[in-house]
């Protein structure tokens, strides 16, 4: 198992942004956000003796207008012998406001090799079909049975259903990670609300006082493998405007 723990380095919170959900809840703030990585535990014949790192984040934009998002995700790995292993990962994404096309570009470096580029739209069809174009790593046209939710609708779907007060929320999410070509079912467990000033000094900033947050956990699974272990497991607290801190990053056995 190897555990990453995310530290807030720093986050900028600004104004809400459109009317996402104002009738159910807060709406969506514009935000950056800074996160340190740093090795929290590990375990596995190839797990690392030491891991760094740190995570950009920026979202933007408005329910009429739709999201942007930029992304970056810088990981050292050590093992216990040999080199270290660094992974540059970079994401641009867009997604309509209504939920309905994503557009997204993912870079993706290890060490001084190559990078591996991936370039694609997304669209949601009547019949709950997702249609994905991909123009890179080579033209693709393929279908995924919906439906379906993009990162940002995810994100609006577990406010929604922490702020009702319920405990569980499943749900299939495509967000353009790996070869572009595949989507997760999701298992979010969530937490008992909030509104107390977080242990980190960088994250007691006057645009997130007295919001409420939730400890929340987002198990991603391969399609149709939810009864096995997750491939990746998520875990961070979430403001109710989209914030979130104390991020975990569990990649499971190595």
């Amino acid at each position: 198992m190897i555990s990453l723990r995310v530290l807030a380095a720093a986050i900028c919170a600004a104004t809400p942004v459109g009317q996402a959900f104002a009738e159910r809840g807060l709406p969506l703030a514009n935000h950056r956000a800074v996160y340190d990585l740093s090795l929290l535990k590990s375990s596995g014949a190839k797990a690392p003796a030491q891991a760094r790192g740190r995570i950009a984040f920026d979202f933007s934009g408005s329910a009429c207008e739709g999201y942007v998002q930029n992304f970056r995700q810088i990981t050292e790995l050590q093992p216990s012998e040999g080199a270290a292993k660094l992974s540059d990962m970079r994401s641009a994404t867009f997604e309509g406001g209504d939920g309905a096309e994503f557009r997204f570009k993912v870079e993706t470096k290890i060490d001084n090799s190559r990078t591996d580029e991936v370039d694609g739209k997304a669209k949601k069809s009547a019949d709950a079909r997702l249609a994905i174009d991909l123009a890179k790593p080579k033209r693709t046209r393929l279908e995924l049975s919906g439906p379906m939710l993009f990162p940002t609708e995810h994100l609006r779907k577990i406010v929604e259903t922490a702020a009702a007060g319920e405990q569980l929320l499943e749900a299939r999410v495509f967000d353009g990670t790996g070869d572009g070509e595949k989507a997760f079912d999701t298992l979010t467990v969530i937490g008992k609300p909030t509104t107390e000033p977080p242990q980190e000094k960088v994250a007691r900033v006057n645009a997130l006082n007295n919001i409420r947050r939730w400890p929340v956990a987002i198990s991603y699974f391969e399609l149709g493998k939810k009864d096995g272990q997750p491939i990746y497991v998520l875990s961070f607290d979430l403001y109710e405007n989209g914030v979130s801190r104390a991020l975990k990053l569990d990649y499971g056995d190595f």
